[in-house]
């Protein structure tokens, strides 16, 4: 690949990232505020995630913009940044555990979210698209991290299956036992992306290795 080529798909990496970053913090504010009104530990959950996607990517993002301009990367800091990140993934897991259980024992009644189902349903649209293009962009500048990254975002596109489907069989049935359990789901993908960054990298499928 020619280095003109190379650069503008380093360039389109980054701007993947960026975009990564804006839509996941947004999706996190109304993610934790619609499910703190709510009562929905499962729409908190979620919304404490996408918080948690954005420090990954802006992990990733330094290092393309590092390497975008010729930079060297400091992999101390980055080894720390992608630590404290699976701590906050391993804190989330015991949050919505815990929280998920005391609704469970306390027998509390949640209220349903159209504005949870209206955003994780966003999200299961949106979130393959950018892995999608992730993957492309990763592949062609032949960067693990980024294509690393690109499984971690459709990580996040089953966990908006799991949480838009736990929301909107709450909403029509009314099934108070759902929000638990879909909570646990939540701890369930904490945990595991957790585990990936306390190793050093991103969620990675086998094809990266």
């Amino acid at each position: 690949m020619t280095a003109p080529v190379l650069s503008s798909q380093l360039r389109r990496g980054v701007r993947l990232e960026q975009a990564t970053i804006a839509y996941n913090a947004l999706e996190g504010i109304i993610a934790v505020g619609a499910g703190l009104a709510a009562g929905l530990v499962s729409l908190v959950g979620f919304g404490i995630d996408s918080a948690i996607e954005v420090a990954a990517a802006a992990v990733v993002l330094a290092r393309l913009t590092a390497a975008a301009r010729g930079r060297g990367v400091d992999h101390v800091k980055e080894r720390r940044a992608l630590r404290f990140i699976a701590l906050t993934f391993f804190a989330l897991a015991a949050y919505v555990v815990f929280e998920g259980m005391r609704n469970l024992l306390t027998g509390e009644t949640p209220d349903t979210s159209r504005v949870g189902i209206a955003l994780t349903g966003a999200s299961m649209v949106l979130m393959p698209l950018l892995a999608r293009s992730k993957q492309r962009a990763g592949e062609a500048i032949g960067s693990r991290l980024l294509v690393a990254d690109a499984a971690e975002t459709r990580l996040c596109a089953w966990l908006s299956v799991s949480t838009f489907v736990g929301l909107t069989t709450f909403w029509l049935f009314g099934w108070t036992w759902l929000d638990s359990a879909a909570g646990f789901v939540i701890a369930l993908f904490a945990v595991a992306e957790g585990r990936e960054a306390w190793a050093g990298e991103i969620v990675c499928e086998d094809g990266c290795s």
